[in-house]
């Protein structure tokens, strides 16, 4: 076991009450995790303050405590610590708790809006196909050389990363991938860990029920790049518009990867189609099974990783142009019958939407209808709902208005939203099903032979949540299930 004194190494102290010579049996952040022995890290979250429940964790067994604040009555025999900030504390102890893993492989973190899942997937399937055991940190799971861990969170809490990432270097691996959520970085839950590299996908419109203004979920973006250390790494789409502002001020490697401009990684389009991409990178020409412009851009950011990370740039390409995407990212059918292209992807913000809707059109062969079935989450960012609503209904042939995940709000009442700000032309377009399983139901009723279905929002989820309760719902199975009974 490590002392406390040990596991403190690194961290901004301000005070201490007893002997940090103790040896803490866990780390927490969660009072009701407490054992006897355990020190207690005391953090401001966004639902409730960990400083409220100091003494409920003391009551527990807790051994040692770690605070901002210091409660007014400190039990004997119990340390205490005052910290400048325990969430970044959180993430310092636990990476001296757990060995510094992360100093240990190479970890390469994917931050942006749209495009995080599939770049760190691509990147965890492309190693592992050149040979290494790699460890992966997504929306979709947590990999850890193979085994599959159900991921809850896009970043877990600063604890459970480095216990992850522990396990990682238990089990022989060299490398990890993990998505960078904008609330990962605000709230510290990366702090304590070293990053071989760093990489930026695009920003749009999103969680601002969170950051409150847009400038502010840059400047949180930013930030993760702002604090690579300068042995690392830094990769950029040069194509979006802040692109380069998220690299201005890092001291890491920079690079960046476009289509449409000279970089270190360029791509060029040649064709697009259900087939996948033919494109060149860096003037070689290689076909890749993925589909749509948004994906081109993913596929060169992984290849600007995989080269900065010692990689032979002709054996990359060859392992890139095998490999599928993340699960609900792009994912389509062809129903039997009536040859009905069903696609379920991701898309729950209004640029991911659009993109998806474009590379859509550029798939159409003749006049075949695109039909859209679309929601939005409740207890989130309302302010994108009616430009969701207009993006579904301007790019879409018909536009089927659905739930999504509801949470706690009315399901009705997230529809008005929706339809808020749609013109007559689109209203002409929409309808409103709030039943998800009858939207698709509809949807697919309403195509002609050939046409074009997607489903949107949901991607890889298995789960629709309602009032606080998670119930199972799959875009995918239900899509398959309509074609079965509909016979299409």
């Amino acid at each position: 076991m490590t002392s406390l004194q040990d596991i403190l190494y690194g961290v901004s102290i301000r005070s201490v009450q007893g002997n940090l010579l103790t040896e803490p049996k866990d780390l927490q952040i969660d009072s009701r995790k407490i054992v006897s022995g355990s020190c207690f890290i005391a953090i401001k979250g966004v639902q409730a303050d960990g400083h409220q429940f100091i003494e409920k964790a003391v009551a527990a067994g807790a051994g040692s405590v770690i605070a901002e604040v210091l409660p007014a009555e400190l039990k004997e025999g119990v340390v205490y610590v005052q910290v400048a900030d325990s969430s970044v504390a959180a993430g310092v102890m636990a990476s001296n708790f757990y060995g510094q893993p992360s100093s240990k492989l190479k970890l390469v973190g994917v931050t942006g809006t749209n495009g995080k899942t599939t770049v760190a997937t691509l990147l965890y399937k492309l190693f592992t196909s050149l040979g290494y055991d790699c460890g992966l940190i997504s929306t979709v799971n947590n990999v850890i050389a193979g085994e599959v861990i159900e991921a809850t969170h896009t970043t877990p809490d600063a604890i459970q990363l480095q216990a992850l990432l522990k396990r990682m270097v238990d089990k022989g691996c060299r490398y990890a991938f993990m998505e960078v959520s904008s609330h990962a970085i605000h709230q510290n839950r990366i702090a304590g860990l070293e990053f071989a590299g760093g990489m930026f996908t695009n920003i749009t419109h999103d969680h601002l029920d969170y950051h409150k203004t847009f400038d502010e979920y840059i400047r949180v973006k930013k930030k993760f790049f702002d604090e690579l250390p300068a042995s690392a790494f830094a990769i950029s789409n040069l194509d979006d518009k802040r692109g380069m502002v998220m690299l201005q001020n890092t001291v890491a490697s920079k690079q960046y990867y476009s289509l449409r401009s000279m970089a270190e990684f360029k791509g060029k389009i040649l064709e697009n189609g259900l087939t996948g991409l033919l494109m060149t990178i860096n003037d070689q020409e290689v076909h890749f099974r993925l589909i749509g412009e948004f994906n081109a851009y993913n596929l060169l950011a992984v290849y600007g990783a995989a080269v900065n990370l010692g990689e032979d740039k002709q054996e990359v390409l060859e392992c890139l142009s095998k490999l599928s995407g993340a699960e609900g990212r792009f994912d389509y059918q062809v129903s039997p019958v009536d040859k009905i292209i069903g696609i379920v992807d991701y898309a729950h913000t209004p640029d991911a939407l659009l993109n998806v809707l474009k590379t859509i059109k550029q798939l159409k062969q003749g006049e075949e209808k695109v039909i859209t079935v679309v929601g939005c989450g409740g207890d989130r960012d309302k302010t994108k709902r009616p430009i969701m609503g207009q993006v579904a209904c301007e790019f879409s042939d018909k536009a089927i208005f659905t739930s999504d995940n509801p949470r706690s709000e009315d399901p009705e009442a997230i529809l008005r939203d929706m339809e808020a700000d749609l013109n007559s032309a689109a209203r002409r377009k929409y309808i409103s099903i709030a039943d998800r399983r009858q939207a698709i139901r509809t949807a697919f009723s309403l195509a002609m032979p050939g046409d074009i279905i997607l489903v949107a929002g949901k991607g890889h989820e298995h789960y629709q949540e309602i009032k606080g309760v998670k119930h199972h719902f799959n875009d995918k199975e239900e899509m398959e299930r309509v074609i079965r009974e509909l016979g299409r």
